[in-house]
């Protein structure tokens, strides 16, 4: 079973403790987004530990295509597989139908599409996406959703709300049934339903509304991020948020700078994932107290310092310098991939830590007046 406990408030940020079925996740908190059961740049599940990740996110989609729901039920599901002991959230892979496959067609009962991989035809609906997370056996499972991209026609997302609040009662239905299988990887599996609307505030407040009312084991709010202006998205999250429930976790998913993330915590979120920290490394660009560091420079060619001499994270305290990780961007060595992406994650899961004693100490709003604008700007 799982339970939601707040701890502190401040304004509406939140400080809580969730209590799932894999163990408890110290909120607000930061998933470390390992799409196809790993961090892309060489960070395996043992390194999260060691970098404070609490929730490692995982893909529905990509791991239905490869290596498939049947091997990993078959190794034990994914916790087994990647050697991860801690909470899994799998996303339903509803975004990725939405936002990689090729030619879709989009009917009541769900989604046929082309694989990004081979082109091969496949099917996915409701029933699919949680047949395939309650194989892989997750902690947190999403409900299948339709993403509209923004901007999109009213009267569109206004049906795709509707079939995506048709689709979540069929999840609902079909978790029960695949929870009392017997052999079920996880019989505990909690379920989360994701508010969509684009940013039509009456439909985000409607759909809200009629989600709250299903009892589920935490709330999302998904659909934002993707290039709309993040006052959109701060607009959506303030109409929405006085009718989440209080007594269960709430997800912005997808979500994003730190700045972003401080706003969101501003605003009562408590969970948050995004590929950036991981991305933005392998590009060389690196999260600091002073703003994000470009790795690419030049001025960084004789640099003796640590990426951030303040970083209690493995790369700083090691004694790599910027320099050496700029000469093995340069020289095409994987190991600066490695070094960089531990660096973000810890910079992340570390942030929320520190969002967390924040809120504690009945200091976040200075918190976030000090950090909000100066973690985004550019060094």
């Amino acid at each position: 079973m799982s339970s939601f406990r707040l701890l502190a408030f401040e304004g509406k940020a939140r400080r809580g403790v969730f209590v799932t079925p894999h163990g408890t996740v110290q909120t607000p908190a930061f998933m470390n987004v390992a799409t196809c059961g790993a961090i892309k740049g060489g960070v395996s599940a043992y390194d999260l530990r060691t970098l404070g990740c609490q929730v490692q996110l995982c893909n529905t989609y990509h791991l239905h295509l490869r290596p498939g729901e049947d091997v990993l039920h078959q190794l034990g599901g994914l916790r087994s597989f990647t050697g991860w002991d801690g909470p899994i959230l799998t996303d339903s892979g509803g975004f990725q139908v939405f936002s990689l496959a090729r030619l879709r067609n989009i009917r009541e009962d769900g989604v046929t599409f082309a694989s990004h991989i081979s082109g091969e035809k496949i099917f996915m609906g409701p029933e699919e996406s949680i047949q395939i997370q309650s194989a892989l056996g997750s902690t947190i499972a999403m409900a299948f959703d339709e993403c509209v991209e923004n901007p999109a026609e009213f009267a569109y997302a206004e049906a795709a709300c509707a079939r995506t609040y048709r689709w979540l009662l069929r999840c609902k239905e079909q978790l029960k049934r695949c929870s009392a299988v017997p052999g079920a990887v996880n019989p505990l599996q909690l379920l989360f339903g994701i508010n969509q609307g684009c940013t039509y505030d009456a439909l985000r407040l409607r759909h809200m509304e009629q989600i709250a009312a299903l009892e589920l084991d935490g709330y999302a709010i998904g659909g934002l991020a993707v290039g709309e202006p993040k006052e959109d998205m701060y607009r959506v999250i303030s109409i929405v948020e006085p009718v989440m429930p209080q007594g269960k976790p709430r997800y912005l998913m997808g979500v994003g700078t730190p700045g972003n993330i401080l706003e969101a915590v501003r605003r009562g979120m408590d969970l948050f994932d995004c590929v950036m920290p991981s991305r933005n490394a392998r590009h060389g660009h690196l999260f600091t107290r002073a703003g994000v560091m470009n790795l690419n420079n030049a001025k960084y060619e004789r640099d003796p310092l640590p990426i951030d001499p303040t970083c209690g994270c493995p790369v700083c305290q090691g004694g790599h310098s910027r320099a050496y990780l700029r000469h093995l961007r340069k020289a095409g060595e994987l190991l600066a991939l490695r070094l960089c992406v531990m660096h973000n994650l810890w910079f992340y899961n570390h942030l929320m830590a520190e969002i967390r004693e924040a809120i504690t100490q009945e200091r976040f709003t200075a918190f976030h007046a000090e950090h909000a604008e100066r973690l985004d700007r550019r060094i």
